[in-house]
């Protein structure tokens, strides 16, 4: 089974961009996190949507 949920580093990582960055995407709502407890997980879908939607200067 894939994961549907991901780390902020592991999005970072996969995305080649820092930890900080993805924070701002996540901030405007360019990437889907869900809380599960204390952790702040990033959904893999929303990191493929981005990835196939391409860059915008949002995100640049």
């Amino acid at each position: 089974m894939e994961p549907v949920l991901c780390s902020i580093a592991e999005a970072a990582r996969s995305l080649g961009i820092g930890k900080t960055k993805t924070y701002e995407l996540i901030s405007n709502n360019m990437l889907e996190c869900v809380t599960i407890g204390t952790r702040r997980l990033v959904k893999v879908a929303s990191i493929k949507n981005l990835v196939g939607t391409g860059t915008t200067d949002r995100a640049a």
